[in-house]
């Protein structure tokens, strides 16, 4: 079938103007967060009902056509990196908080509803949703459900897996499915935690059900500079083996500090060489002893400067610094290629030290943002994309990145997912045997490998060609595999 006569298809249960297929159209799809890639997809559909989009994926089972997933267009990883002979099926009109349920302390929502808005819909009850990505006043909680986001707070309440209780998913054929259930355990398999993080390869997510939790009595936040990032690294580790789970314990380096803070004004210490943001929550008289710890441990890890938010203005001004990381990079750069990756807490200083090093090899500065409680990093790359070559040099830097956190007992990503950006490191974690395994569960749900095709899981043959130019610790990757 061609384009035109798809296009003719779509219009038949679909309103003229959400099919589109001029290029002029086409344009504001042809990325997402990581502009690096761009592709025009052939044609972008907009469907207002889960009814719509059972229709949109029949067809495209029908025609044999490629449909890739879109929510907000905040993911980082190319994750929504269109298809140039597919749909590109957006979910951003299924945008309905369905229900709020005060007493099971959950809410049914669409996937096109904004993080930040199902807390804004639950504050009246006195509950929110605790994931909180940077990009939560933008990001949708479908494509969360997707990259299975965290935040600045997973560390104490986890990631998106573990606030959600059910999804309706659409399969590529149209048929619905119903994973997991209203209460914390379901029979059989744990699907749901399948689908999420599945980055659009098995299912179209049309309804999720979000766990919704009671704002703390009281927040508070400690703020520790460094002057020494082996010392800032201790203290993450030393909060940690104390038994203090903070609610968020965030990690930035030098270059990183003077940015933001040149940026937003947030009070940061300009002589640190890393700093340090932990914060508690809970009642009254949890957070004061919490707090009085913390600052002792600190006080004890090295901390050459130490302020403690006195109330709610100043704590979130201090997590403002933190999440303004990624606008304050563009201030001071062209560009910037944000990673992702994660890696034991005790291996910071070690991999932050790596970093540096290869900054110096690459001619590129760094900056460096830590979800340092569960040592899920954030170097943001900064280059000049019109600079010839910058930008690849720029993407080699970043994979040597993400080796990095592999050797040292880490993986390749955190929350952001593999999308396009991280498949050829997927060869360097995982076996043939492994990836054959991920295969066979994507064929299980998409037979023709019609969802997101391209993405995340790599072919075995391009782990092989891979295999062929590099030789890792002396032991050549996917040694079974025949060489091309």
């Amino acid at each position: 079938m061609s384009a035109q006569e798809l296009v003719n298809q779509l219009r038949s249960f679909l309103p003229p103007d959400a099919v589109l297929h001029e290029t002029e159209d086409l344009k504001p799809y042809e990325c997402d967060g990581l502009s690096a890639y761009r592709q025009l997809p052939m044609i972008v559909v907009l469907p207002q009902t889960e009814e719509q989009i059972v229709k949109i994926l029949q067809l495209c089972h029908a025609t044999q056509t490629p449909v890739v997933a879109r929510g907000a267009g905040t993911g980082l990883s190319g994750g929504a990196l269109p298809h140039a002979q597919g749909v590109l099926l957006s979910l951003a009109k299924l945008k309905q908080i369905i229900a709020i349920d005060p007493l099971a302390r959950t809410a049914r929502v669409q996937p096109g509803v904004r993080n930040l808005a199902i807390s804004e819909a639950a504050a009246p009850f006195g509950l929110y949703y605790a994931p909180d990505p940077s990009s939560q006043i933008a990001c949708s909680i479908g494509g969360n459900v997707a990259e299975n986001s965290g935040g600045v707070h997973c560390l104490k309440y986890g990631l998106t897996v573990h606030n959600i209780l059910k999804l309706r998913v659409l399969t590529i054929d149209g048929e619905c499915l119903e994973i997991g259930g209203d209460s914390l355990d379901s029979a059989g398999y744990d699907l749901l935690a399948l689908m999420t993080g599945s980055e659009g390869m098995l299912g179209i997510v049309t309804e999720i059900t979000v766990k919704l939790i009671p704002k703390p009595e009281k927040a508070q936040l400690v703020m520790a500079a460094f002057d020494d990032v082996q010392k800032a690294g201790s203290a993450v580790a030393n909060v940690i083996g104390a038994g203090i789970i903070p609610a968020g314990m965030e990690m930035m380096d030098k270059i990183t500090i003077h940015a933001v803070e040149e940026f937003l004004h947030a009070g940061y210490d300009l002589n640190a060489e890393a700093i340090l943001l932990c914060e508690s929550d809970g009642s009254v008289e949890e957070v004061a002893d919490e707090i009085q710890r913390i600052n002792a441990i600190m006080q004890q890890s090295g901390a050459i400067n130490i302020s403690t938010s006195h109330n709610e203005v100043e704590r979130l001004k201090f997590w403002a610094g933190r999440k303004a990381a990624f606008p304050a990079a563009g201030r001071v750069s062209p560009d910037y290629y944000c990673m992702d990756g994660t890696i034991p807490r005790k291996r910071l200083a070690d991999v932050l030290r790596g970093i540096e090093e290869l900054s110096q090899e690459y001619g590129l500065r760094c900056m460096n943002v830590f979800h340092a409680g569960d040592g899920n990093l954030h170097p943001l790359i900064l280059y000049d994309a019109n600079k010839p070559g910058e930008l690849e040099r720029t993407e080699e830097f970043g994979g040597k990145i993400l080796e990095m956190c592999i050797h040292a007992g880490g993986t390749i990503t955190g929350e952001h997912g593999v999308g396009m950006e991280k498949i050829n490191q997927m060869c360097s974690q995982f076996g043939s045997g492994e990836l054959t395994m991920f295969h066979a569960v994507k064929a299980a749900f998409d037979p023709a490998g019609l969802l997101n095709p391209g993405k995340a899981v790599p072919e075995l043959h391009r782990c092989a060609e891979l295999g062929a130019m590099h030789v890792h610790r002396g032991e050549q990757k996917f040694a079974d595999l025949p060489r091309f």
